[in-house]
């Protein structure tokens, strides 16, 4: 006779219940999956938005983790405050307010990078089926962000410049939408820069209509031709509904995945509570060593030494596009950040020609994943910081080749 503790054992075991439906609706990072293809040391690579390695303060780093280390172990290896390390909150408020944007550290949560900076806002800001407002193209990661959230995201039509605001004004007056997502500094994926007008433009559209703004600021501070434009974070009118996000990971190393925000007090609440319930607190012992390391370090002589190595490597980029893509093709030109947009004719498909560059050992980011709305497939995005010129003016003999 089968025991009921047999029977049991017999029977087939119930399926494993289903992943959520929004996980399988986002897809990867296309940019991942590229990067992933092309990590073999003899590929030239104009795809991923990677600093130049060689470049990396190492020294000064190692000797901030080994000064905090020493003096205060207890502190720095202990759990630490959600909102995040005092100093280093002081230091990057002066940092803003000395480039005209006048913030307290009590302004500032402390992330784990600019992109945990995205994901608090929207998970303190977006209800499932909200509608988000983002250029087109836009930072793929936002996209995912925003899809993972349930948001419906809407493009709004852009021109060289960047984001057309009586489109904008429109779109909030038909789409009620939550808020718009912005890279204003020499946008990922495209390098290009808002004027000032339309900065203020989009602050005025945002108090008249209602709106938050999302300024997402990581690569600022790699300006390396014109002057620094105002924030939207200081037009008129919008202070009190634009949330402005930026990182270490472009002016220091992003492997200490440190970033920052600032906002208004109420959602920079809401964003420390949806922190608390994510991992409780940024790296007390990475936050500690970066303060010691603004303390000791200056930055902006690092900086200045980093723009100036992009520039070169942009000019070398620019100096090479014209043999190495297609007749007819198009492109800009940054006036810093990391990120060249370029355009092939009419026709012609990035991503289905990407299989012959990578054959030829050399790689680019096709730009059709970028898009919100309908996709250009001859769009692509090339990155100009981590190789050298002489690299760079390889991988673009290669790419001629691939793409003749």
């Amino acid at each position: 006779m089968t025991t009921p503790a047999e029977t049991r054992a017999a029977e087939a075991p119930a399926p494993v219940p289903a992943l959520a439906a929004r996980t399988a609706e986002v897809g990867g990072s296309p940019v991942r999956e590229i990067l992933a293809l092309t990590a073999r040391p003899e590929v030239i690579s104009f795809a991923g938005g990677l600093p130049a390695p060689e470049l990396f303060d190492a020294e000064g780093i190692r000797a901030a983790y080994d000064a905090v280390l020493r003096e205060s172990p207890r502190r720095v290896l202990q759990y630490s405050t959600t909102e995040g390390d005092p100093s280093l909150r002081a230091t990057v408020a002066d940092r803003l307010t000395t480039r005209g944007l006048p913030t307290g550290p009590e302004d500032l949560l402390i992330t784990g990078g600019s992109q945990q900076g995205l994901s608090l806002l929207a998970t303190a800001l977006l209800e499932p089926g909200d509608t988000v407002l983002v250029e087109d193209p836009t930072y793929l990661a936002a996209l995912q962000c925003f899809a993972l959230a349930g948001a419906r995201i809407v493009p709004v039509p852009t021109d060289a410049d960047g984001i057309l605001p009586d489109a904008l004004d429109a779109l909030v007056a038909a789409e009620r939408p939550k808020l718009l997502y912005l890279v204003p500094n020499f946008q990922n994926p495209t390098g290009r820069t808002l004027p000032l007008a339309r900065r203020r433009a989009v602050a005025e559209v945002a108090a008249r209509r209602g709106l938050w703004i999302v300024e997402d600021d990581p690569y600022g501070e790699l300006r390396f031709a014109g002057e620094p434009v105002q924030w939207i974070s200081g037009c008129a009118g919008a202070e009190d509904r634009t949330v402005l996000l930026s990182s270490f990971s472009k002016v220091m190393a992003p492997g200490l995945r440190l970033g920052w925000l600032r906002g208004p007090a109420a959602l920079r609440r809401a964003c420390v509570i949806a922190k608390q319930a994510a991992d409780l607190h940024t790296s007390t012992v990475d936050q500690a060593a970066a303060a010691r390391y603004l303390a000791d370090r200056d930055l902006d002589a690092h900086l200045a030494t980093v723009r100036d190595a992009y520039r070169e490597r942009r000019d070398a980029l620019l100096a090479g596009l014209a043999d190495a893509l297609p007749p007819g093709s198009s492109w800009n030109r940054p006036d810093g950040g990391m990120f060249l947009w370029a355009s092939l004719p009419a026709g012609h498909d990035a991503t289905a020609l990407l299989r012959q560059a990578i054959a030829h050992n050399v790689a680019y980011v096709p730009g059709a994943p970028f898009f919100a709305g309908r996709p250009d497939p001859a769009t692509l995005r090339l990155s100009f910081t981590t190789h050298t010129p002489a690299e760079i003016a390889d991988g673009l003999l290669r790419l001629g080749k691939a793409l003749g």
